[in-house]
């Protein structure tokens, strides 16, 4: 019998908790949650107490000690503190906070291949990020992310302080940024982990282009992914409901997550 991958999980939110929960129901076969973390330890004790077996609640540092593959579903500053830690140690890594990579990125991969251990990125709450991919390998021209928010969903933003815009005050649908996707993460660093998840997948944070809209019409998160290049042109529009655990995170990217976990779990692959 195969020994059983041990799996550890930083951030028991909406992504977090759901991916815990599916390990202890759809994995066991293949893998043991044993570790949980969360800044708030109540938090992941709480999500611990309803499963069998009982995973331990552990600080950050002691997660790859204890781990083969650590799940990042916090936030993009312990993306930055725990994933080069994690890779120095050969423990494959999942990244969901992905806008978190984008300042170690270069480090983080590298840290990979040195250490022979793997760092996955989920699609997250996109589309087409396979079409991407295999478009690359015959040259991409041009690749386009459109993301469209409800002005709630936009609180928050450095970028709205710094232009001193305030998209609840806006009369109809309205491009609020055009740039880089680089810019877009750090003006929007909880609202499109996408964009990062786009540039990695094409042609970087600097030649990806990004545009974010908003307006009262706008009831949902939804994510435009427009490609060209020498195998043609690919346009994907994907329509996210929110997670029943939190408003702010689109139900997709939870969904995401556990499909990347079973594909990382299962030897039958389909699709780029």
């Amino acid at each position: 019998m195969a020994e059983l991958k041990r799996i550890g999980i930083v951030g028991c939110g909406a992504i977090g908790g759901q991916l815990a929960r599916s390990i202890v129901r759809f994995f066991q076969d293949r893998a043991r949650l044993m570790v949980l973390c969360d800044l708030d330890e109540r938090k992941a004790r709480a999500i611990a107490d309803e499963l069998a077996p009982v995973p331990e609640v552990l600080p950050m540092e002691s997660v790859p000690v204890h781990c083969d593959l650590i799940i990042e579903a916090a936030n993009g500053k312990v993306v930055r503190n725990l994933v080069p830690k994690a890779l120095d140690m050969g423990r494959d890594v999942i990244v969901m906070s992905v806008g978190g990579l984008v300042e170690i990125y270069e480090e983080a991969f590298a840290l990979a291949r040195r250490k022979n251990a793997n760092l996955w990125i989920p699609s997250g709450a996109v589309a087409g990020i396979d079409g991407l991919e295999a478009a690359m390998t015959g040259g991409v021209t041009s690749v386009c992310l459109t993301t469209r928010k409800p002005p709630a969903a936009l609180e928050g933003a450095p970028y709205l302080a710094e232009k001193g815009l305030c998209p609840d005050g806006l009369a109809e649908e309205t491009v609020i940024f055009e740039g880089s996707a680089r810019d877009a993460i750090r003006g929007f660093p909880q609202n499109v982990n996408v964009a990062a998840t786009v540039s990695f997948a094409g042609l970087g944070l600097d030649q990806t282009r990004v545009r974010v809209v908003t307006g009262p019409g706008i009831s949902t998160n939804s994510h435009e992914l427009e490609v060209e290049g020498a195998f043609g042109r690919m346009t994907t529009r994907t329509d996210n409901v929110p997670s029943p655990q939190n408003p702010k995170t689109s139900y997709l990217a939870v969904l995401s997550a556990c499909a990347m976990l079973n594909e990382i779990l299962n030897p039958v692959k389909v699709g780029t």
